[in-house]
């Protein structure tokens, strides 16, 4: 098991700014040993004969084709507008008014 020492771990503290008590530097180093230990095993599972990948199931497009279909005409799509005006929505005017 990689083993971290509580000077190492001061100096990681220092270097991170954080206000660590003695108590806690020993509870520290063990728990970043655990932490070492863990990430140097996943190190060792890794094989040669694995290839890399980037997901572990294959991916597959889930668009659609894109396919010409009919849509609203503008009257159709102004038929259910409060208000239109010259073949537009009209809305109520936000910019350059005054308070």
């Amino acid at each position: 098991m990689p083993a971290i020492s509580r000077d190492e771990v001061a100096h990681l503290a220092r270097l991170a700014r954080l206000a660590v008590t003695d108590d806690e530097l020993d509870t520290f180093a063990q728990q970043l040993g655990v932490i070492l230990s863990s990430v140097a095993s996943v190190g060792e599972v890794a094989a040669d004969d694995i290839e890399p990948t980037s997901h572990a199931v294959p991916l597959t497009n889930v668009f659609r084709a894109d396919e010409l279909r009919p849509g609203l005409t503008q009257e159709q799509a102004l038929a259910g507008a409060p208000a239109s005006e010259q073949g537009r929505f009209q809305v109520p005017r936000i910019l350059g008014e005054e308070a």
